[in-house]
């Protein structure tokens, strides 16, 4: 894990450089086959606005950006850090035969390479513990949706409940890595490892409160939360605020 938030955005692609080949299965594997429901929970909000264009920012292996082009009319662009996830998102994509609308390019969240109110829509996906500044990634994501467009996310979370963030505790830390070792060796083991700590250290840094405030500020109103599968998951959506 890195000591300090300077390095974390090249420690974040280090760390999913070696795992595009097997991410899917992995992100079922440490959220106990949570993450589906967070994702569709999260792309319910996109969809039901009917946007033409959308951007999924973290896409990794493209999982959110398929979904997004099967639930809506949408050209979806995905951007991810780290080129190896992309090139499998790519073999994704054409696989599942949605290559015309959708389209894959490698990139930093806290420096998107579009133009203001490029999109009418824009979701992104455990991105917030990978970067170093979270409000001035918020603000970069918000710039480029149009006002009255609609931004939605999904994330890990430390359960609220006492009981549940208890067990939490031990799943995280001790479980993981096992799970982790057994399904997918040493590099799962890392993550594993990994996982509980980032997101635990995360939170205590920037709140649940916190981060609705830095929505808020990035020009995003409405904002909603809902947390899912006993507090483990968070759903977050909000709209660009119109100038």
């Amino acid at each position: 894990m890195p000591e300090t938030r300077g390095d974390i955005n090249q420690f974040a692609q280090n760390l999913f450089t070696t795992l595009p080949n097997r991410y899917d299965a992995l992100a079922e594997v440490l959220s106990l086959g949570q993450n589906r429901r967070w994702r569709r929970a999260m792309v319910d909000r996109v969809a039901v606005m009917s946007p033409q264009s959308v951007l999924d920012v973290a896409c990794g292996t493209a999982g959110v950006t398929i979904q997004l082009a099967r639930r809506t009319s949408a050209h979806v662009t995905g951007i991810d850090i780290t080129e190896r996830m992309l090139l499998r998102g790519l073999r994704n994509v054409d696989d599942a035969g949605l290559g015309d609308r959708i389209g894959l390019v490698a990139g930093r969240a806290e420096q998107l390479p579009f133009a203001d109110g490029s999109f009418d829509a824009l979701t992104f996906t455990y991105l917030l513990r990978y970067v170093n500044d979270p409000e001035a990634t918020l603000r970069e994501l918000a710039r480029v949706v149009r006002p009255g467009g609609v931004i939605a996310s999904h994330e890990f979370y430390v359960p609220p409940s006492r009981f549940w963030r208890a067990w939490w505790w031990v799943f995280t830390r001790l479980v993981l890595p096992v799970m982790g070792a057994a399904t997918g060796g040493r590099e799962w083991y890392e993550v594993g490892r990994f996982l509980g700590p980032n997101i635990s250290s995360h939170y205590a840094q920037y709140p649940l409160d916190w981060t609705v405030s830095a929505w808020r500020r990035a020009g995003i109103d409405d904002v909603g939360v809902r947390l899912m599968s006993r507090g483990g998951g968070l759903v977050m959506w909000g709209t660009r605020r119109s100038d």
